[in-house]
């Protein structure tokens, strides 16, 4: 996998862990099936007994849902902002209690 598509999918993983729950449980299913478990349309369509068209169309509407929640909320955005200060803190602190509590930071985030 390229680069980009690694960062397209280090973002759409990003994306479905913060907004994913407001998918419905059908939109759900799918779209993690397709973009995190590697199903092709063809095998969502038939097992789920619907066209590869209407996965494709079900798949866009999502993409296009949790982007349209990050762009109105910000929390991936504030989140990769959080881990990056705490590793920049990390970086440059002499203290170990300052460092113990951005290790912890960063293992969360």
């Amino acid at each position: 996998m390229s680069a980009q598509g690694m960062d397209n999918l280090l973002n759409k993983s990003l994306l479905f862990d913060f907004y994913g729950e407001l998918l419905n449980g059908y939109q759900k299913e799918i779209y993690e099936d397709y973009t995190f478990n590697d199903l092709s349309l063809a095998e969502l369509g038939e097992q789920h007994n619907i066209t590869r068209q209407a996965v494709f169309n079900i798949i866009k509407r999502c993409d296009k849902k949790l982007s349209d929640y990050e762009e109105k909320l910000h929390l991936v955005e504030k989140f990769l902002e959080i881990r990056e200060m705490a590793r920049e803190i990390l970086d440059i602190s002499d203290n170990d209690r300052i460092k113990e509590l951005a290790e912890k930071i960063t293992d969360i985030y």
